[in-house]
């Protein structure tokens, strides 16, 4: 009895042990919360075209805003910005911005302040109280000030106020936006603290038994004594709980910093991956004299990751592909200012066309955006840097004698002072994330350095249709290797700066592989900077995927950036070696524009501005996701790619033009609308095995996938009125589609997926435009003006019908349809309440959506 009664009691005992713990790591998390103030709210700006100083600006010049803000995209598209602005999309961003907060802040001697900019486009300078605290050129690095010595003693109407000079406004090859366009923090400690990025957390052994996390922490000492403290980490899992703890003894000298070390193992641990991407919480606290008084929060994951030069990539152990796209920096109508829930909307729609990897082309990602592929199960390449040494040409690439002026000097002048900070500014913000495990210290950097270029044999002689995407370097490796030890040098070595931004990468972070997206992987595997590389990223260069394995057998080859088409998958499916590929693009973006005015996009993703799907994603969608598809596409016989032979039978008009297919996807329609009689070329892309396809319920014919070498089903049809019918089957299981013809659009239909959001003027609803007629079926070939009208307590972020020619304003209630659709962008403020949008088009009734805000 009295054995039980012990049993019981060392129960209670346990039990009340971990629900302190539990108490106590919940209480930690909240006050990491309150050290991490967020600073976005009610900054007053002003744009000019003169440098002034801020104080010499009228108030009533100044507009109240909350960041993040990018002034760039609520302007016109303006067609006189002409050459000048077919890198950024033809946005004016030209100017300097002025931006200021004034804030109350109680003064603490025994405390410490920081501002922490995660991103300001760019060229930017910092006052507090009118100091000076610091000049930051780079756009897409973070970066953080200590300001606590120079905040009024009183606590009160402290002046924090930001100058951003984009007066060089076509510094870059795509839109940059311009402003502070990233999040910004207010972040106070007791000076005995972590400092901002102070902790890494790896795992260093890992497996489905038990993982060893290691827990490196930096404590710094702003007192002018010694102090002794205690450091405790524990670790907490998804559900809240905590699983682990570890506790180190410190004594630190005034005005110092120290790291320590703590390793913890986990049994049985929920491991990262792209399909169960779980996490875990490092919750570390400073203790003196039994009193919390600093605690820090890390969000990570437990996966391991490698890289094998004949098998390829292992996550976790396991084999697998890397189903990637790149993706820029702006969102259409949002321009670079992204709220969370307009990327976590576009990653939701690229999972679920099977992509598990992002690119981040080619700039440093947003913290935010670096959350939610943590969150949602995305591998990540951080890559650092678009421009090294030498400039770039903005904008038509390659003709860098064009980049000498003012409007076009970008990252290159700042590039000797600046390359380390930045980069290591980037590991060190970024490193905790599980995403990541790629860092690339470049984009296509070989062609700024000319002797690189003429070493290939063909670059400087190259054709962007032809011979750079199908033909191997006319030069053997060893005419390669002589042409590079004779060819004049420039002032830099790519070699060298290679080798020195990995050396600096690896001085922080040694868990993760350093690559680099190379446009000329012939001669970079032989001018050193392949050697700087763990993995060697070949832009476009498919056809040197068997060139590069058999002449640098030990070295990991992947493709970083590929065109989005079969042939590019097929390549990687047939190659072991091969780890996979990332598509240009994941979207649309603004800029880097090839086409005349009025197209203000590089059109080559998956999915336009607006988030709409477009051919190629549906192809990729079949190639990456196991889930059955099946998607129509049409178009007039002599528009298509295909033709009716003399047996009447649907060919293609070229049998190998898949194989070179570019950028831009085919020429094809979504609709079953044309004239009766005409012969129409219907192609399915399906992961189905067979299909057989009905008109008006009559066959068209049973088909097999394995029939069309470019995997796409074919079927040459005189058009009739009614309804096509495909009736697939994807490993035994049945699977229909529908297309309908649609008549004249009569109706509007409104929809969003986030019927209800919170009053914290953050969250967003997307709401989704769609005319259709009489009996409801989408209408494609119909398109009407439409007025938006927002009743409540929310903004208009944005209108956007995804067109590639569409030139009309973002920041406007009035848009006209493409292809019968448009998307609207409400962002709540700060009041509960419904929202009701409506939408207005002549000779329609009107319709409505009632969004909840809580």
């Amino acid at each position: 009895m009295n054995t039980i009664k012990k049993i019981s009691q060392l129960k209670l005992s346990i039990l009340l042990f971990i629900s302190i713990i539990l108490f106590s790591c919940n209480s930690t998390i909240k006050e990491s919360e309150k050290r991490n103030a967020d600073f976005n709210l009610n900054w007053e700006f002003s744009l000019s075209q003169n440098n002034v100083e801020i104080s010499s600006i009228p108030q009533a010049e100044f507009k109240t805003l909350n960041l993040p803000h990018d002034w760039a995209v609520e302007n016109e598209f303006d067609k006189s910005l002409g050459d000048d602005a077919i890198g950024t999309g033809y946005l004016a961003s030209k100017g300097y911005g002025y931006y200021k907060k004034t804030f109350d802040i109680p003064y603490d001697e025994n405390k410490v302040t920081y501002i922490l900019f995660d991103g300001v486009y760019n060229n930017s300078e910092t006052y507090i109280n009118g100091k000076k605290l610091g000049f930051h050129p780079y756009g897409y690095s973070p970066f953080y000030y200590n300001i606590s010595k120079y905040l009024n003693k009183d606590g009160k109407n402290n002046e924090i106020s930001v100058k951003v000079d984009h007066t060089r406004f076509a510094d870059s090859r795509w839109y940059t936006g311009a402003g502070i366009y990233r999040n910004v923090k207010l972040i106070t400690a007791n000076k005995l603290h972590i400092p901002v990025w102070g902790t890494f957390v790896t795992t260093p052994k890992v497996s489905k038994n038990k993982a060893t996390v290691n827990i490196a922490v930096s404590v710094k000492n702003d007192f002018s004594l010694e102090e002794s403290a205690t450091v405790k980490t524990v670790i907490v899992a998804a559900n809240g709980n905590a699983i682990s703890s570890k506790s180190s003894e410190i004594k630190i000298a005034s005005n110092s910093l120290v790291e320590i070390s703590q390793n913890i193992d986990i049994v049985n641990p929920s491991l990262w991956s792209v399909d169960n991407p779980n996490m875990f919480k490092a919750v570390t606290s400073i203790i003196k004299n039994e009193k919390e008084i600093d605690s820090y929060v890390t969000d990570f994951g437990i996966r391991s990751i490698k890289f094998d030069a004949d098998k390829g990539f292992f996550l976790n152990g396991e084999n697998m592909k890397i189903k990637g796209v790149c993706i820029h920096h702006d969102a259409g109508m949002v321009g670079t200012a992204i709220p969370k829930g307009v990327l976590k909307r576009r990653l939701k729609i690229l999972k679920d066309g099977g992509v598990n990897a992002i690119r981040v082309s080619h700039n440093p990602a947003s913290t935010e955006l670096l959350e939610l592929c943590d969150e949602l199960g995305f591998l990540v390449q951080d890559e650092f840097f678009d421009e090294w040494d030498n400039p770039k040409d903005k904008r038509y690439n390659q003709n860098e004698s064009k980049s000498t002026d003012y409007i076009t000097r970008g990252y290159g002048e700042h590039f000797q002072e600046w390359a380390k900070k930045d980069l290591q500014a980037v590991v060190l913000s970024h490193r905790n994330h599980p995403s990541i495990f790629q860092w690339s210290i470049g984009n296509e950097i070989e062609w700024t350095y000319p002797r690189n270029a003429a070493a290939t044999g063909f670059f400087n002689n190259m054709s962007w249709s032809g011979n750079y995407f199908w033909s191997e370097p006319p030069y053997t490796t060893t005419e390669i290797k002589k042409q590079l030890e004779t060819l004049p040098r420039g002032k830099y070595d790519i070699g060298k700066t290679a080798q020195k931004l990995s050396k600096w990468t690896k001085e922080l972070d040694v868990t993760r592989p350093v690559t680099a997206n190379c446009i000329l992987p012939s001669a970079s595997h032989l001018s050193g900077y392949a050697d700087a590389l763990d993995i060697v990223g070949y832009s476009y260069r498919r056809v040197l995927y068997d060139y590069g394995h058999k002449n640098y057998p030990n070295k990991p080859i992947m493709g970083t950036e590929n065109l989005a088409q079969y042939h590019e998958w097929k390549a990687v499916l047939e190659r072991p070696h091969i780890s996979g590929v990332f598509l240009w693009t994941g979207f649309d973006y603004m800029g880097e524009i090839r086409a005349p005015w009025p197209t203000r996009v590089q059109p080559s993703g998956l999915l336009n501005t607006a988030g709409f799907t477009k051919g190629s994603y549906h192809m990729m969608k079949i190639l990456w996701s196991s889930e059955p598809h099946i998607f129509f596409a049409t178009q007039n016989i002599e528009k298509s790619l295909n033709k009716i032979d003399a047996n009447g039978k649907i060919a293609p008009k070229d049998p190998e033009k898949w194989k070179t297919q570019l950028w831009e996807w085919y020429n094809i329609n979504e609709h079953w609308n044309y004239a009766n009689g005409e012969i129409i070329s219907i192609e399915l892309y399906s992961n189905c095995e067979e299909i057989e396809l009905f008109l008006n319920e009559k066959s068209l014919g049973l088909k097999n996938l394995a029939d069309f070498e470019d995997h796409i089903y074919k079927w040459g049809v005189p058009f009739a009125e009614g309804k096509l019918v495909a009736k697939g089957k994807k490993d035994g299981k049945a699977f229909v589609q529908e297309l309908h013809t649609a008549r004249k659009s009569s109706e509007i239909t409104l929809a969003s997926e986030e019927k209800t959001i919170k009053a914290n003027n953050y969250d967003v609803s997307h709401i989704a435009l769609q005319l259709v007629d009489s009996k409801g079926n989408p209408v494609k070939t119909d398109d009407k003006e439409i007025i938006f009208e927002i009743k409540g307590e929310a903004k208009l972020l944005g209108v956007d019908n995804g067109w590639k020619n569409s030139i009309q304003k973002f920041q406007t209630n009035v848009n006209t349809t493409h292809q019968g659709r448009t998307l609207l962008i409400i962002q709540a403020k700060d009041k509960a309440g419904k929202v009701e949008v409506v939408a207005t088009s002549k000779g329609m009734e009107s319709k409505s959506i009632v969004i909840e805000l809580q």
